[in-house]
This record gives C-alpha cells, sequence and structure tokens, in this order.
C-alpha cells in the first residue's frame, strides 16, 4: 500500500467530498479517484458509498481508517522530530510562529515560551495574539495561528489537542451583593438557582464544548442550568453581570485580570478544574512547531496549578 493511498483515504474519510480532498492534496479530483479505486481494488470490496450528491464511508472504510489512522500519525511525527533533529544539528530553527492564547493566564505561559524558544534558536521568533471568546477555532483553522493554548478538551475532529499542561479552580462571577457573594462560595448545584442573574453563555454556533466550559447545560446533579445572555467577550460579560443581568464562570485567574466595579468572584471548589493544553490542525509537525511545543512544556506550570 502506497503512502498516497493512505493520506487520500484519510483525507476523503473526514472530507467526504472528492473536491476537498483533491485541494487538500493538491491534485485533480480525477487523481483523488484513481487513488481510491486502486485502494479498493488492493481491499477487494468498496470503501466509500458514492452518489451525485453524498460520499460515506462503507462499514469496510471505517474499520480501514481506524486501523490506518494511528499508524499515519506516528509516520508524521517520526519525519517532524527527524527533521527537528536534523534542523537544530544545523542550527536552522528560523520563521514567525503565530500563537494564540485563550485568556491572560494562558497569554503568561506563551510568552515564557517565547522568551524561552528565543533564548534557544534566535531566528525564530513568536507573534502571539488572544483567541475570541466566540470564535475559538476559526484563526486556527483559516492559518492566521499556527498553534494555540486554549482550554481542552476541545473536541473538534479537524484538530490535534493536549496533553493537558496546567489546570486552575473555577470562580463564579455575581453581582456585589448577590446572595453568593454573600455566602462566599458556591457550589456547582447553585449554578440551577440563580435566579434573574441566569448564567452568561456563548452564541449559537460555538462549539458545544466552549460553550460548556463557560456555561454548562446541566449540573453535576443533573437540574437544568438556564441560560443567560449571550456574550462575545469577558470585558462585555462583567458589563452585564455588574448591571445584574446575569453571573459568569470562568477560571480564577479572573479574579486577579478581569477586577471590575460591582462584580464580586466567588470560589467554586467542587466544580472540576479548568484544563489547559496546545490545539493546532492535524499533519505534520513542523521542526519550529515542534520547537515551540517543548517550550511550553518546559515553562507551564505543572497540571492542577495555575
Amino acid at each position: 500500500m502506497e503512502r498516497d493511498e493512505v493520506t487520500c483515504l484519510l483525507i476523503l474519510a473526514e472530507e467526504l467530498h472528492f473536491g476537498r480532498t483533491a485541494e487538500r492534496m493538491h491534485l485533480s479530483r480525477a487523481r483523488v479517484s484513481q487513488l481510491v479505486q486502486r485502494l479498493e481494488r488492493r481491499v477487494g470490496a468498496p470503501l466509500f458509498h458514492r452518489t451525485s450528491r453524498t460520499v460515506t464511508l462503507t462499514g469496510l472504510g471505517r474499520q480501514l481508517r481506524d486501523d490506518l489512522a494511528p499508524h499515519q500519525r506516528a509516520m508524521d511525527e517520526a519525519l517532524a522530530r527527524a527533521a527537528a533533529t536534523a534542523a537544530r544539528r544545523a542550527g536552522e530553527l528560523r520563521g514567525v510562529l503565530h500563537v494564540g492564547f485563550s485568556g491572560p493566564l494562558a497569554g503568561e505561559v506563551v510568552m515564557r515560551a517565547a522568551k524561552l524558544l528565543g533564548e534557544r534558536w534566535p531566528g525564530l521568533a513568536v507573534e502571539p495574539c488572544e483567541v475570541p471568546l466566540a470564535d475559538p477555532f476559526g484563526k486556527l483553522r483559516a492559518g492566521a495561528f499556527d498553534v494555540q493554548l486554549a482550554e481542552l478538551p476541545a473536541g473538534e475532529a479537524d484538530l490535534v489537542e493536549g496533553p493537558e499542561l496546567f489546570s486552575e479552580p473555577r470562580v463564579l462571577a455575581v453581582p456585589a451583593g448577590h446572595r453568593l457573594a454573600l455566602r462566599g462560595e458556591a457550589s456547582p448545584e447553585d449554578l440551577a438557582e440563580l435566579g434573574e442573574t441566569p448564567l452568561l453563555t456563548l452564541r449559537e454556533g460555538v462549539p458545544v464544548l466552549c460553550r460548556e466550559q463557560l456555561a454548562p447545560a446541566r449540573t453535576p446533579g443533573g437540574r437544568t442550568i438556564p441560560p443567560g445572555l449571550p456574550v462575545t467577550s469577558v470585558q462585555e460579560a462583567l458589563v452585564l453581570v455588574a448591571a445584574g443581568k446575569g453571573a459568569l464562570l470562568s477560571g480564577a485567574h479572573a479574579e486577579t485580570y478581569f477586577a471590575h466595579p460591582g462584580v464580586c468572584y466567588v470560589p467554586v471548589p467542587e466544580a472540576a478544574a479548568l484544563a489547559y493544553g496546545l490545539v493546532r490542525r492535524r499533519g505534520p509537525l513542523a521542526p519550529q512547531l515542534q520547537a515551540f511545543t517543548e517550550a511550553v512544556a518546559g515553562t507551564a506550570p505543572p497540571a492542577g496549578r495555575p
């Protein structure tokens, strides 16, 4: 089995569209069809159902995809490591990495990693940029970011994520004078009883797992959490909280970085910690990105500590 056949199978299994597969492989649609047909002849059975409008995997196609995908990733990663080693020996790691960060805590880690990377490879620069709250993966998918340090899990099939590098406790931002502010602590079950200050959420279209990190639909006990107004930025959210229009679930760093008049941050010690790790597009790991990944791992706080 040739590598272009394996690559074609895995990309077509992801895209389920011959045109987009051809674009990603920089081939003609006819060539993609030839590769699929050649692979099906090798196997002896169809791997895809095709109609004039749809492409779907057969059961055998799913089996072969699942069996081949780990080997393809392993080969890509092995080649990337070899290229990174060769580049290091030659002292030729150069270029610019565009790195997204989700919030100021992640931003601090990115800046520490950038400093370390600059010391190791003076020809390799990092340009950091904040990830938009309302569009967590748009810039990464568009190629504006090479990688981003963000909350996990991402749960997106076309992206590679992890491992977890560090995490932080959760806090709930409520209006000053709110009953939970007076109590000094909140529980995950309290999120179902916020009344006139419901939990602020994100707009429709934001990936489900990202919305759940900010505004879970249910408490651990299974109670429904009424959704509040959608927000597009932390500052917008804090204005609404201060006005008594909602509450905001966040990582504990918000208390340090986002002090706001009329807003009180209440610990939620029983809530699951907010985890952070790198997220990137699928594909071979370039030597520059491998070097940045190692730098981040060397500068991030231990998992479980902000």
